[in-house]
């Protein structure tokens, strides 16, 4: 039997991968379209799907009864409305009732009747404007939000406000100041290695930007170079509260496009792809025709700029779901499979997309790696502090006197983000709790933001780093409002894939909307979740909902330690 390597497996993997869905598609991507030409429910037109792919009709029917857009029955006109937290503070959650009775719908549950239907989704990016709803793809955002879905005013969303509090911007240099893209790629996949590249970001300390902070440089080594090496480029920016991620690949999308291609060069891989969020349809449409142009530069294709390094980038859509962000379950969703998390080991380093080595990246991330190879090591490594270097995007909600995307460097004391930058709160409201990255961050009391914005100055408080979205909660929203929210949140977006996780989320809302915490119930119940969950969502649902209760004290007596 002649042996059979990595290359070859990859190949394999590639060609089964082009079987599941048209040549060239992926099944989710196929599955979209049949749902695009129905407001049936899967059950009527995966199966075909799946024929038409040679596969049985469980292969199609379990991601299309998974993911919220294909799951989700669509009518002619289409609303998704954010029912995420920065949205849900801004109106204590009344934005949700107010569009359902100006388009004359319910949420989508079944079949719909009519011309409209409405879905209700996490998160659209428009935190700093809220609420917001996407109607078909037209953005529309504010306090009007009804007005603008029922016709009588036109759509409306503002840009994102972008400032930078550094001096010298890392990630925001093209947003801000125009500095144009492929100013290193060319120089380096010429005349550098990858050796040099991989060298500067591990000298530099840079940490992943998408929730976990794994030293990037560890993870680009473990791979090894191995042949069929593949790099993911995670835009599925789920947590709700920030759109760092959305700015960055509507606003200068070539700028991740060119950390893609350095992180490619620096782990010998020779496919990259590039995984949009669903709910970005703006972002998604930059990214893709960033892609087409860097091709004609010559960026990208079978010899870049003459050499004979090889990199082809394609970019691909997501399907609604925030665990499809976490990345065994991003894999599995570009398997064309539901996007539940894995076990690990395997690590996607070693067996990853289609069984090949597979390094996933945060956009965010990948954006600041040009930056370091320009400017060296050092000077980024100058940034932050000594544990935890360089800088970070810290999104403010629709609740401050002055929201938007603000670039810090890491070690930013909490209190002078909120109430310098952000100005306060506005219209002189009193700050009751703050969320810090995402809803299963954490959330911090107002007397409680002498911290700095580090992963461990704020895991010593109970809460996490995240994607660092800054979610304020004034008096307006009561504390059993908010400690349901997330409840319904853990619940409505768990995976499934673990019975801690699946159970348990459900149970904790039962309990919530009760209004009662039994302690011993909870107890129990929280220390199964933290212990026994397949991935980071289920083990960070419990220190979540204790961080609230710390925040709210006696008001929301038994939910805490």
């Amino acid at each position: 039997m002649v042996p059979v390597g990595p290359a070859d497996r990859f190949d394999a993997f590639r060609a089964l991968a082009d079987r599941r869905g048209r040549p060239g598609d992926r099944l989710i991507e196929s599955l979209a379209e049949a749902r695009a030409g129905t407001p049936d429910r899967p059950e009527s037109w995966a199966p075909t799907v799946a024929a038409q792919a040679g596969l049985p009709a469980a292969a199609a029917l379990g991601p299309a009864s998974y993911y919220a857009d294909l799951a989700t029955p669509h009518s002619r006109r289409h609303v998704r409305v954010c029912a995420a937290t920065a949205c849900f503070a801004a109106q204590a959650g009344r934005h949700l009732a107010d569009a359902q009775d100006a388009l004359g719908v319910i949420p989508a549950t079944a079949s719909p009747e009519g011309d409209v239907s409405m879905q209700a989704v996490r998160c659209l990016g428009y935190c700093y404007a809220g609420p917001a709803a996407l109607d078909g793809d037209t953005p529309c955002a504010g306090p009007t939000l009804a007005g603008q879905l029922a016709g009588r005013e036109p759509p409306r969303a503002p840009n994102i406000p972008v400032t930078d509090d550094t001096g010298d911007p890392v990630l925001l240099g093209g947003v801000l100041c125009g500095e144009p893209a492929w100013q290193v790629w060319p120089g380096t996949v010429t005349t550098g290695t990858p050796d040099e590249v991989l060298g500067e970001v591990a000298a530099s300390g840079l940490r992943g930007r998408g929730g976990a902070g794994f030293r990037v440089a560890a993870k680009w080594e473990a791979a090894g170079r191995a042949p069929g090496t593949v790099v993911v480029a995670n835009g599925d920016e789920g947590d709700p509260g920030s759109y760092a991620d959305r700015l960055l690949m509507g606003a200068d999308p070539e700028r991740v496009l060119e950390g893609l291609a350095l992180a490619c060069f620096a782990c010998g891989a020779r496919q990259g792809v590039v995984l949009v969020r669903s709910e970005y349809p703006a972002a998604l449409a930059r990214m893709r025709e960033a892609v087409g142009h860097a091709y004609a530069d010559g960026h990208l294709g079978p010899s870049v700029h003459g050499t004979a390094t090889a990199l082809d980038i394609r970019v691909v859509e997501g399907a609604g779901s925030y665990v499809a962000g976490e990345e065994t379950a991003l894999i599995a969703g570009l398997e064309g499979g539901r996007g539940c998390a894995r076990p690990r080991p395997p690590y996607p380093t070693e067996r990853g997309l289609w069984d090949a080595p597979t390094v996933v990246n945060n956009v965010e991330t990948l954006a600041a790696v040009p930056w370091i190879v320009r400017r060296g090591s050092e000077a980024y490594a100058r940034r932050g502090t000594p544990a935890e270097t360089g800088t970070k995007l810290v999104c403010l909600s629709e609740r401050f006197a002055r929201p938007g995307c603000y670039e810090v460097e890491l070690g930013t004391p909490v209190r002078r983000i909120v109430t310098e930058l952000g100005g306060g709160l506005k219209d002189n409201a009193e700050l009751a709790a703050l969320q810090v990255g995402g809803p299963l961050g954490g959330f911090l009391a107002a007397d409680a933001l002498d911290v700095p914005l580090s992963e461990a100055g704020l895991s010593a408080r109970g809460a996490a780093l995240g994607h660092a979205g800054l979610v304020a909660f004034d008096e307006r929203v009561a504390p059993e409002d908010v400690l349901r929210h997330v409840w319904e949140f853990a619940s409505a977006e768990s995976c499934g894939a673990c019975s801690p996780c699946r159970v348990g989320s459900r149970r904790g809302l039962e309990m919530a909307s009760a209004g009662t915490a039994p302690v011993r119930e909870w107890g129990r119940l929280s220390r199964v979740l933290a212990e026994a969950s397949l991935c980071a969502f289920g083990r960070r649902i419990a220190p979540a909902v204790r961080s609230l209760a710390r925040a709210y004290g006696d008001r929301l007596a038994g939910w805490g330690p």
